[in-house]
């Protein structure tokens, strides 16, 4: 989907394809025919944009086939769909029965995350449309916060720059590549992202702003955008998600509640604010046990909650904070930034009453997500193109 920001920008809103993971290639073919297609078809719209997230396989074929990467853009013209952004963060075994710390190997220390992502930014110049000349993709940060060797990490990402730059001149489209917070990681914050990225100092590395994971911990998204724009770094693209939010986890009520959420497939760090600063676990589950985590203030828990559809009562979602963060973004005189990617990987994770059965309810699902998102958009006076 399409807007013209008031400056005459174009914003470009996707819907992240890891909700329905593929590790190969023609099972990439079949997410575009059996999810992405109907989801278009529901909005009533001749053209819906997708931020694909493409497994390490998928990647390394696209990247080495010219014929498949051809019939994978033939494919989405076909369909309908578009891609200018890629979803670079889980590298493979996104949709295994067990994710929760293997989302974040390799990370920045290992070659094979510049490998792979080097791969995605090929691919991706082949694979924008012919009026889009700038492609974003999504990353780890850095690594998860145990893992040693940020110096080699952010020596990885300088080698990036210098591929996407070449990369850009071989083909006259950029490519531009954005460090994704994440609670538990070396870098959990926008503010923990400001050090290593003006210390890379490069136009095309900057930040994926992850809506979830700037509630989950609690920052003050106008603060944060704003520290981000006055250390010149580039907020690449947005990832419009929402948060757990539970205002008062020391009532049992509020805990059976949020038991309801903790499950095995994906990791929810879980965050509370307190006079000392921020606290946390690792999962949260971990938060429930016993007193691991302060309970007299409000908890977070890194689930990514339908946009539309907040859990209900004594739980809420921190879509205010998306709300806020997305005036932001796009609201003022010109936009921070131009792609913007609902990301709500999770609806298989739900409770069990709260998942989708069958893939049309999950495309109505994806479908609502998205109306709701083009709806904060125009009311913050971006026009809706065909």
């Amino acid at each position: 989907m399409r807007f013209r920001h008031p400056d005459g920008t174009i914003v470009h809103l996707a819907y992240c394809t890891n909700v329905h993971p593929a590790e190969t290639f023609d099972g990439v073919l079949a997410q575009l025919r059996d999810h992405c297609e109907p989801v278009r078809r529901r909005l009533g719209r001749d053209r819906l944009g997708i931020g694909l997230w493409l497994a390490r396989d998928a990647a390394r074929t696209l990247a080495a086939d010219p014929s498949a990467l051809r019939t994978l853009r033939d494919e989405l013209d076909r369909r309908g769909l578009e891609v200018v952004t890629l979803n670079g963060f889980p590298y493979e075994g996104f949709g295994a029965d067990e994710v929760k710390y293997r989302v974040y190997r390799p990370d920045w220390t290992d070659p094979e995350r510049l490998e792979y992502t080097t791969a995605l930014a090929r691919v991706l110049t082949g694979l924008l449309p012919d009026d889009v000349t700038e492609g974003s993709i999504s990353t780890l940060p850095l690594a998860w916060r145990t893992a040693p060797g940020t110096p080699r990490a952010l020596d990885a990402l300088r080698s990036l720059a210098d591929c996407l730059d070449a990369l850009a001149e071989l083909t006259g489209r950029s490519v531009r590549v954005g460090l994704e917070p994440e609670p538990g990681c070396v870098v959990e914050t926008t503010g923990d992202a400001l050090a290593p990225l003006t210390a890379i100092g490069h136009p095309r590395i900057g930040v994926c702003v992850d809506t979830c994971h700037l509630a989950t911990s609690f920052e003050d998204p106008r603060r944060a955008l704003d520290a981000l724009t006055e250390a010149g770094v580039p907020v690449v693209k947005a990832q419009l998600s929402a948060a757990l939010h539970a205002g008062q986890p020391h009532l049992p009520e509020v805990r059976r509640a949020l038991a309801a959420f903790a499950e095995p497939r994906f990791l929810h760090q879980t965050r509370t604010l307190t006079a000392a600063g921020l606290r946390g676990t690792d999962d949260l589950d971990e938060a429930l046990t016993g007193d691991a985590l302060p309970d007299a203030a409000p908890w977070r828990a890194h689930f990514h909650v339908p946009l539309h559809a907040a859990p209900a009562p004594p739980l809420t979602s921190t879509l205010p904070v998306l709300k806020t963060a997305l005036a932001r973004l796009v609201g003022g005189p010109r936009p921070l930034t131009r792609h913007l990617e609902v990301e709500t990987y999770t609806w298989q994770a739900l409770p069990p009453e709260l998942r989708p059965r069958t893939r049309d309810r999950l495309a109505d699902g994806i479908a609502a997500e998205l109306t709701l998102a083009r709806d904060l958009l125009t009311d913050l006076g971006l026009k809706e193109l065909p």
